[in-house]
């Protein structure tokens, strides 16, 4: 469930190579191939504490297409990537402090569209 088959597509973002299946208690379903993340969208001030890549990064990948896809509401969205998290050993004050960020933060960026693959690709 853990690992993501990825590649690198320009200087922020990522694109999935495998569809990535999760199964949790709101929301059952695949990330799909071809899918383009940027983790988890941390302010860069907070990046030496909390990177958009950690140990979080999975659940980051669900949390943004459940956000950029009209999958489930915000609020189960954001439950599921806690939720995620917590299923990946992700230490309790970095789920709660990543959640509490998406909750009140969040809220632009739900249904945001995906960013397109880089040209070159």
């Amino acid at each position: 469930m853990h690992v993501l088959d990825l590649k690198f597509i320009d200087g922020r973002n990522w694109e999935l190579i495998r569809p990535y299946l999760y199964c949790g208690e709101r929301w059952q379903g695949k990330v799909p191939r071809g899918f383009i993340t940027d983790f988890a969208s941390v302010p860069k001030l907070l990046w030496n504490v909390l990177p958009p890549v950690g140990p979080y990064g999975p659940a980051a990948v669900i949390h943004d297409y459940l956000y950029r896809s009209a999958s489930t509401t915000r609020a189960d969205a954001d439950w599921t990537f806690r939720e995620a998290m917590g299923k990946m050993g992700v230490p309790w004050a970095t789920r709660q402090t990543m959640y509490l960020g998406v909750r009140a933060f969040g809220a632009p960026a739900y249904h945001r569209p995906s960013p397109k693959p880089a040209p070159f690709d």
